[in-house]
């Protein structure tokens, strides 16, 4: 009785506002006579009488419609469900009617506001084209819910036959089991029905935008082959969808979750990637090159520059992430207590006076150049940044050798690398400080080195909860838990690899929940399991170390994604310049910084630590990509940060092997006399 009243409510309020419309109609005519426009004044009377007409018998639908909801609210032979279904059909063509209503009213409303608007301003006539727009998202919104609620109207109906039709004849057994199925089926489908859409849509910062179903052509041939159109909806749920800013999606959680489904771009990446690899790989091993260098060249040549295959490449660059973190792990299991304890001071006075360095010059240049601060700052910390898994990589491919003085190397390079991965933590915490400071504002500012030092004293705090939390790991859990794997194990070694991949994450997600960098969570894993023995280390690295290869290879490939040789051959000239400036002045550093703080008989090593230190971290793509989108810096320096990194990770190789095979020897030689 509620519904039936609502509509006769909605009857009477129709009837009392033909005459406002009425008018608006008039007013439409005075307006467009106003404008000094005598011919298609005929016309224009002609549309608008029509539109009064129009809605004239839209006044009379609307009383049927009333008449329709209390004939069916009188009738006793239908049942309540049926009866409040009727009902519902009834509102939501009343809907319908309003608005088409409203989106003709919203019409005359917008020709009014261009009428009176100046053509030459240009601020006037894109606000009304983005109101227009707005609008007719809205309105798109409006007639989904509709066309949503006619789907669910029909569903009931053909479910109503079915009762009908089972009522009238004997069910079998197997029929009665079947339909007891069905029902079940309806009410796990309401259960899981999340209606994300519906509860997303008037949420702070959600904008409605308009989408493009792209279809593979295998699948859509296939489609033009069915009959039924329900068939063709059902089949839907991997298409890849473009926005207005041309960003591509793909599926991630279904609406029917008791379906599986595949992504097959993903999978087409993967096997693209994996089967050009090697042949890639191959040839730069041939040429005495490092793998590696064919990985970077396998991304190229599939990137967004060259053949454009890779559709999911966010998937792709996430599962590259993964080899970083277990490539960092390995390097915590070779990273021994002994070796943190000897060159933890260094580590952290390297890495900081490196830093230190890299701003203070950028900061000279921006004088000298008339850059932003900010952007000098950021520019300046990103390329202070180097390599993790580059560097690891190198250590692995070859020997390292013995202790060089008190000291060796590889110690010092890798300790170095963690802190400037804790740097990299504390850097992603303030670059919102830095996007409060492009404004310009004093109280900003002043606001905004207050809230650098909170942060600071908040990572150190951080770090200082992780220092505890290894420390209790490694009194009271890291034996047991490693020896009851140990004993789970035997025979079945994936076990154990699950056992240390849950490991690896829970380390890594408590730096992450401490707003500490991950890939130290992943580092310090590694580093705990390494204090039970070499026999513990070796059986770990033998499970992990495939895992880690064939992640590896999906990372150095996602690399070459973002290398456009087009832009490189472009700028050939400034490019290079800069690469070999920015290597040989963080190798200068580097030099200068470790003979400072090295002790006497270690500063030999200084040359190859510094070698490994002479290049641009892959993070910086992560940063210039965040600081390109808060406006820090513009597209042209992001588009140099990002060729210089790819740049100074291609020339790493080089400098690497140049300087191991000329100091190490000499090193050696040094030593023994």
């Amino acid at each position: 009785m509620q519904v039936l009243c609502w509509l006769l409510c909605l009857g009477t309020a129709g009837a009392l506002a033909v005459l406002h419309k009425n008018q608006v109609a008039q007013q439409a005519i005075k307006l467009y006579r106003g404008k000094g426009v005598q011919q298609g004044h005929s016309w224009l009377a002609g549309n608008c009488k029509q539109l009064v007409g129009l809605l004239r018998q839209k006044n009379v639908v609307v009383k049927k419609l009333a008449a329709a909801a209390v004939a069916v609210g009188k009738d006793q032979s239908l049942s309540e469900p049926e009866r409040l279904f009727q009902v519902h059909t009834l509102e939501v063509f009343q809907k319908e009617l309003n608005e088409s209503e409203h989106l003709v009213f919203q019409a005359v409303q917008s020709l009014q506001r261009a009428l009176q608007g100046d053509y030459r301003d240009v601020v006037n006539m894109k606000e009304s084209s983005r109101q227009r727009l707005e609008a007719l998202r809205e309105a798109a919104i409006k007639e989904e819910q509709e066309y949503v609620e006619l789907v669910a109207a029909e569903k009931h109906q053909q479910e109503a036959l079915k009762s009908a039709l089972a009522q009238n004849k004997t069910l079998s057994m197997l029929d009665e089991i079947l339909e007891d199925v069905r029902k079940a089926a309806d009410r796990l489908e309401e259960v899981i029905e999340e209606h994300a859409f519906d509860n997303n849509k008037q949420m702070k910062g959600v904008n409605v935008e308009a989408v493009l179903r792209v279809e593979d052509e295998e699948k859509s041939g296939k489609r033009k082959n069915k009959s039924q159109q329900r068939e063709v909806e059902d089949d839907l749920g991997l298409s890849m969808l473009i926005d207005s800013q041309n960003n591509q999606y793909v599926l991630t959680k279904p609406r029917d979750s008791t379906m599986p489904r595949a992504d097959h771009h993903f999978i087409k990446d993967l096997v693209s990637v994996v089967m050009l690899s090697l042949p890639c790989g191959w040839i730069c091993s041939l040429v005495g090159l490092p793998p590696m260098f064919g990985y970077i060249i396998c991304g190229v040549l599939l990137g967004p520059s060259c053949l454009n295959s890779i559709k999911s490449m966010v998937q792709v660059e996430t599962l590259g992430e993964l080899g970083v973190f277990f490539t960092l792990f390995v390097v915590g299991l070779e990273f021994s207590p002994e070796r943190v304890r000897k060159v933890w001071k260094i580590s952290v006075q390297g890495s900081c006076y490196l830093s230190l360095l890299m701003v203070g010059a950028g900061l000279l240049w921006g004088q000298v150049l008339h850059i932003r601060y900010t952007q000098t700052v950021f520019v300046s910390t990103c390329l202070s940044l180097s390599s993790t898994p580059l560097v690891s990589r190198f250590l692995a491919g070859g020997s390292r050798g013995d202790k060089e003085g008190d000291l060796d190397y590889s110690s010092v390079l890798l300790g170095m690398l963690v802190m400037q991965d804790v740097q990299l933590g504390l850097f992603i915490a303030i670059m919102p400080t830095l996007i409060q400071a492009q404004s310009g504002d004093l109280d900003s500012l002043l606001f905004g080195s207050l809230r650098v030092l909170y942060l600071l004293a908040q990572v150190l705090g951080s770090l200082a909860a992780v220092l505890l939390l290894c420390l209790l790991l490694k009194s009271f859990l890291i034996g047991p838990y490693y020896k009851k794997l140990h004993a789970e194990s035997k025979g079945n070694k994936e076990i154990l690899v699950l056992g240390m991949a849950a490991f690896v994450f829970f380390m890594l997600t408590v730096t992450d929940f401490l707003d500490v960098s991950m890939e130290l969570g992943c580092f310090l894993a590694g580093a705990l399991l390494s204090t039970q023995g070499h026999m513990v280390t070796n059986e770990v690295m033998g499970c992990i170390e495939p895992i880690r290869d064939f992640l590896t290879i999906i990372f150095f490939a996602s690399i070459g994604l973002h290398v456009f040789p087009t832009f490189v051959l472009y700028e050939l000239t400034i490019l290079l310049v800069l690469t070999l400036t920015l290597v040989i002045m963080k190798f200068g550093m580097a030099v200068l910084v470790l003979s400072l703080i090295l002790p006497p008989n270690s500063r030999h090593i200084r040359w190859v630590v510094s070698a490994g230190l002479a290049q641009v971290s892959e993070f910086s793509f992560v940063l210039g990509s965040r600081a390109r989108r808060a406006g820090i810096i513009s597209r042209e320096v992001y588009l140099l940060v990002l060729s210089v990194t790819t740049l100074s990770l291609l020339l790493a190789p080089v400098l690497w092997r140049v300087t191991t095979r000329r100091w190490v020897p000499w090193a050696e030689r040094k030593l023994l006399t």
